[in-house]
């Protein structure tokens, strides 16, 4: 267990807690042996590691494929190697995105080192190919001369593709370097800090693979329908003030009507208001709910799979990088769902209140026009 003596000492110079995805698990020992889920983002989410390709077919996304720059296979090496340095740590998986890279280690043993060296570790690996690579860059473009660059763009258009996706990338790395904040040289890839989850179940390591293998076809699917992905503050509805994920235009719905049911019903009691509530959604009533009794979770669960429009309301809020959660994402990338949340992010789940539920079910009425069912 970690000495909690060093823990209330370092409280004591940390400030307050703030929100953050990046912070360590309470309590949680990051010698020991465990899976871990680790989450990199670029400096200032820049898409230097590639880029994204997909394929429409009738409007919907049908295929999608990672696509690295030269650093993005040079840091994705690079990942594959810690174990080379680490021989405790295998691992498991990489993915890398155009501005952030997720990947899986398994820490075989208890370790002398924290997880957090390990990442370290990682991050000054990729920082010094990161500078040898903007040196070529800069190299390659001082050594062009005018007559050169105006020869280059009479032949432009007798370029291949992969020449201009290169040339792409060059730019946008040069371009990345540029706005850094640290001098030609010193160049760093990676925010401070990185997002880890902790694998408690070993049957949860496959549901972790399959999501980062489905990365960039998620990608592309927000890049297709960027309106139902993109988290909007400051929705005015009532009363309230809300941030929302999802297709707005359904609060705009002549028909809505809200979902609220007693944590009193028997089952087949709430059997009887799935089939009441599945009923009004095929006649176009758009339903919602915060879904907080077992009764309007089968409710809200049945619609959805049925695949009709319903709003959420949620009482966890969102910063600007929110994404729908997995089971919502069909729904979203469909246009049929919408996620409110009247209140502003935080990274611990807080237990529900019973005046939260209570506000959050006045705050439905008003969503849905003051129509009760």
């Amino acid at each position: 267990m970690i000495n909690e003596q060093k823990k209330t000492e370092k409280q004591k110079f940390a400030g307050e807690k703030v929100p953050s995805m990046k912070r360590r698990k309470d309590g949680h020992d990051y010698h020991d042996e465990r899976f871990y889920m680790i989450t990199l983002a670029v400096e200032g989410r820049h898409p230097i590691l590639g880029h994204i390709e997909y394929h429409l077919t009738e409007g919907e996304v049908t295929e999608a494929n990672m696509h690295l720059s030269p650093l993005g296979e040079a840091v994705k090496e690079e990942w594959w190697g810690i174990s080379k340095i680490y021989p405790q740590v295998a691992v498991v998986m990489v993915q890398m995105m155009p501005d952030h890279l997720h990947g899986i280690l398994y820490v075989r043993e208890h370790t002398s080192f924290h997880l957090g060296q390990v990442i370290k570790g990682f991050k000054l690996g990729c920082n010094r190919i990161l500078r040898r690579i903007l040196a070529e860059e800069y190299a390659q473009t001082v050594i062009q001369s005018p007559h050169t660059i105006e020869g280059n763009k009479k032949t432009e258009s007798n370029r291949e593709t992969t020449e201009n996706n290169k040339k792409e990338e060059r730019g946008s790395l040069l371009q990345y370097a540029a706005i850094s904040s640290q001098p030609p040289g010193k160049e760093t890839l990676w925010e401070r800090g990185y997002n880890d989850k902790i694998l408690h179940r070993y049957s949860t390591l496959e549901t972790w693979k399959a999501y980062l293998r489905d990365n960039p076809l998620r990608l592309a699917i927000r890049k297709a329908h960027p309106d139902y992905f993109r988290v909007r503050f400051g929705i005015r509805i009532g009363n309230n003030t809300f941030s929302a994920i999802g297709n707005r235009f359904l609060l705009s719905y002549p028909e809505k009507a809200q979902v609220q049911l007693s944590r009193s019903l028997t089952k087949e009691q709430i059997e009887e208001q799935v089939e009441l509530f599945l009923c009004m959604a095929r006649n176009g009533t758009v339903l919602a709910s915060p879904a907080i009794s077992k009764g309007e979770q089968a409710v809200m669960r049945a619609v959805l799979d049925a695949g009709f429009p319903l709003i959420f309301l949620s009482p966890w809020g969102f910063n600007s990088f929110s994404k729908p959660g997995h089971q919502y994402f069909d729904a979203c990338a469909e246009g049929r769902f919408l996620i409110l949340s009247p209140w502003p992010h935080h990274n611990e789940r807080i237990p529900l209140t019973r005046q939260m539920c209570l506000e959050l079910n006045k705050m439905t009425e008003e969503v849905c026009g003051l129509q009760k069912y």
